[in-house]
């Protein structure tokens, strides 16, 4: 079996029989140091894929100078490209069995553009600081296995807009959401 570093034998046999709880550790973007250079571990599972390739703005979306490597028997696609940073623009150009190419943002991806613009970015979510300590301890008291839940699902982006049909901000959203969903009874 060839492998790769990052995602090991052991991760390509629990993903394929389905059993690997902690796959977005290993699939997407993960800031990391090989052979003592740090850099980007990137990861994606394209089975059906002929080629993929690693595009964004530090190769000013060149379509074919970065290939990416298939695990061998496991779909996945990997590279690891030295001296990338948080913040970094990508997508994945996949070449399909018929030639066709697309390009896709990684599911993977720990963050985004906002819209318009598609492409996934680097993140560093290891150096985000939660601050929901206290809403944790709430949560626990009150979401236990013996409980029933309440799901309330929304896409933000069609619940409700603005003037002129604008997309609210995050905090607009909040503003009006959270009373909205706690009248709900949520």
């Amino acid at each position: 079996m060839s492998s790769s570093p990052f995602v090991t034998d052991l991760d390509r046999h629990l993903f394929a029989e389905g059993t690997h709880e902690r796959i977005y550790e290993k699939l997407g973007a993960h800031l990391t140091e090989e052979n003592g250079v740090s850099g980007v571990h990137f990861a994606v599972w394209a089975p059906n894929a002929k080629e993929v390739y690693l595009i964004g703005d530090f190769n000013y979306w060149d379509s074919f100078q970065h290939p990416m490597r298939q695990l061998e028997g496991s779909g996945i696609w990997t590279r690891f490209e030295p001296g990338l940073q948080t913040g970094a623009l990508y997508k994945y150009r996949i070449v399909a069995p018929g030639g066709e190419t697309l390009e896709k943002t990684d599911p993977y991806g720990f963050a985004a553009e906002l819209r318009p613009q598609t492409a996934s970015v680097v993140a560093d979510i290891d150096s985000y600081i939660w601050q929901d300590r206290e809403w944790m301890g709430k949560r626990r008291e009150k979401q236990s296995l013996n409980s029933p839940i309440t799901v309330y699902e929304v896409h933000l982006g069609s619940w409700r807009r603005g003037d002129g049909n604008r997309f609210f901000s995050y905090a607009e959203l909040a503003e009006q959401l959270i009373p909205y969903v706690k009248d709900l009874g949520y």
